[in-house]
């Protein structure tokens, strides 16, 4: 698409009024750029009033009449004329834009050109966006609260069938979630086969098989980790029952997250229980099959809170690296103290080739599995910038490959589940697109010359980016709904499920 810059002088007394103006511009303003042809219209006042402007157009020269012909660009620019100086009594976006076309070899203003130009066009990315995949957690569907209280919602399923329907239905509104991850024993049923082509009738696959050794009374003090050599074969042996439900699934990965640890300095043997978990783990490893992965999660604290036997990523990695090849670490987002850089995490793991798999969600204190992106986008941003980065998002790689899984692990306890799935999903694609968005190239070049600020902008030019219209229209053409919030609360799927779902149990992870 063709690039244009230009450049103008702001007035330098009227310089801080003029960035007042603009972090609020109208929306039918917006909305009129956007009708009439411009993308990426962006502007970058240096101190000294200074501006320098960036647009892509098909057309210019129509844009700029189509422009003219709004009754809102008419009345901002007149408001606009006012903050700039040598226009010839012309509307700024006219006189302006009457520039020399740019080019990374013929600018006007290179240091600032080319800060205009740090942003990937998002028909570039489009392709990279297909084939993304995010795994949903089948407990999402279910009640969930806190340890105080689990609360119940009309239309609740009450059987592992119809948590699959209503995670179909998220894939069906996104094109985002193709998988279905079960919890064992939560989702345990007699035929496994059946509950696999259940899946497959509604559009979906089963998916990673999560085992559970931290609700029965025996593993009070561990169950891998254990002393007792009889605890710690039942929690083996419930990990052989996982691998076998996944024999009968097809599915790839065993996740293992252990509530296992300490309150009290002095109640454990710290080293004692590495050295169990390891032989545990060993064991259990020895038993997949030769696709199937064991994929180990960490938690810095929770239930115990002196120590925990896997509480960082270090931990985790150290356990899956004496396995083998086909162990890798789990990196649940909500997992980790306070401001830590999750993002530098996920370089070091993906570096090493031992980051397995996402748990995405949000928290502002702990693990409280809110949604993905609510807490903190810029983060979720970051964190997919640095998965790109490091090759472990598929779609973006040469080969389309990357065997890095994405899923969310998110408890819905006061909003609607299902939205709730279809919201967090698509907060991942979009923070997806922006970090697709990050030119690489001026971000390389600007680190290798020290120019802190330009590499900066060009990674927050990227942030900043509005993709939703672009994604909405993608969507429209590979026969989605430009807005599956809406196209959800429009079906009328919510109504008939708590109509029909009257009666019985309703399923939760308690």
């Amino acid at each position: 698409m063709p690039r244009y810059c230009f450049s103008l002088q702001v007035r330098p007394d009227r310089m801080d009024e003029y960035a007042e103006r603009h972090r609020a511009v109208w929306p039918e303003m917006l909305d009129a750029l956007a009708d009439t042809g411009w993308r990426n219209y962006s502007l970058f006042l240096r101190s000294d009033g200074l501006l320098i402007g960036y647009v892509e157009a098909d057309d210019l020269a129509a844009a700029q009449a189509a422009m003219d012909d709004t009754e809102v660009n008419a009345r901002w620019q007149a408001q606009m004329a006012a903050y700039f100086t040598g226009i010839d009594g012309q509307a700024p976006i006219r006189a302006s834009c009457s520039s020399t076309r740019c080019s990374t070899s013929t600018t006007s203003s290179t240091a600032y050109t080319q800060k205009a130009t740090v942003m990937t066009d998002f028909a570039a990315i489009a392709a990279q966006l297909q084939g993304q995949a995010i795994e949903l957690p089948s407990w999402a569907f279910g009640n969930s609260g806190t340890r105080f209280k689990v609360f119940g919602t009309a239309g609740t399923p009450r059987s592992v069938e119809e948590k699959i329907a209503d995670a179909a239905t998220v894939h069906r509104f996104t094109g985002l979630a193709p998988t279905v991850a079960l919890h064992i024993p939560w989702d345990k049923v007699d035929d496994y086969a059946a509950l696999r082509a259940h899946a497959a009738d509604h559009g979906v696959a089963l998916g990673t098989i999560n085992s559970n050794t931290f609700q029965d009374d025996d593993y009070k003090f561990g169950a891998l980790t254990h002393v007792d050599p009889k605890i710690r074969q039942k929690a083996i042996d419930h990990h052989f029952e996982c691998i076998d439900v996944m024999d009968a699934t097809g599915s790839r990965d065993l996740k293992i997250w252990l509530a296992e640890g300490s309150n009290y300095p002095g109640q454990a043997d710290l080293r004692g229980r590495q050295d169990r978990l390891a032989e545990s783990l060993s064991t259990i490893y020895d038993r997949l099959g030769e696709e199937q992965r064991l994929v180990l999660e960490y938690k810095f604290f929770e239930p115990a809170f002196y120590h925990t036997d896997v509480p960082d990523w270090g931990t985790s990695y150290a356990q899956v690296a004496a396995l083998g090849e086909r162990a890798v670490v789990c990196l649940d987002t909500g997992h980790h103290a306070p401001g830590t850089n999750i993002e530098f995490i996920v370089m070091q793991l993906l570096r090493l080739g031992k980051l397995g798999s996402f748990d995405f969600n949000s928290r502002f204190y702990a693990d409280d599995d809110l949604i993905v992106g609510a807490a903190d986008p810029f983060q979720l941003f970051r964190i997919m910038f640095e998965v790109i980065r490091g090759g472990g998002y598929g779609p973006a790689n040469p080969d389309g490959h990357s065997d890095v899984a994405f899923m969310l692990d998110q408890c819905h306890n006061v909003e609607a589940k299902i939205p709730g799935q279809i919201r967090s999903v698509l907060n991942v694609q979009e923070m997806t697109a922006r970090a697709l968005l990050v030119d690489r190239d001026a971000l390389e070049s600007a680190q290798a010359t020290g120019d802190v600020l330009g590499a900066h902008q060009v990674f927050m030019d990227a942030f900043y980016t509005d993709v939703r219209g672009p994604l909405a229209a993608w969507r429209e053409e590979r026969g989605l709904p430009a807005d599956p919030m809406r196209a959800y609360a429009e079906s009328g799927y919510q109504a008939e499920i708590e109509a029909a779902r009257v009666g019985g149990t309703q399923m939760s992870w308690t």
